[in-house]
């Protein structure tokens, strides 16, 4: 296995780091509300997925 013959620089390691950096995640827009989500979940705010419901959406309550 190779071995470097000399140590690296913190400013080489550091470039070399620069481009390893985390994106944004891809949205698709939801069929039946139209707002974003993440691909090939279930919608937080309809509960569809693929025209079919999974998930019921809770009514909050609201205290007087």
């Amino acid at each position: 296995m190779a071995h470097p013959k000399r140590k690296h620089s913190k400013t080489r390691r550091d470039k070399k780091r620069a481009n390893t950096k985390l994106s944004d995640p891809a949205m698709a827009i939801c069929p039946s509300c139209h707002q974003p989500k993440l691909p090939h979940h279930v919608c937080p705010h309809c509960g569809m997925y693929k025209e079919t419901k999974y998930v019921e959406k809770k009514e909050k309550v609201k205290k007087n």
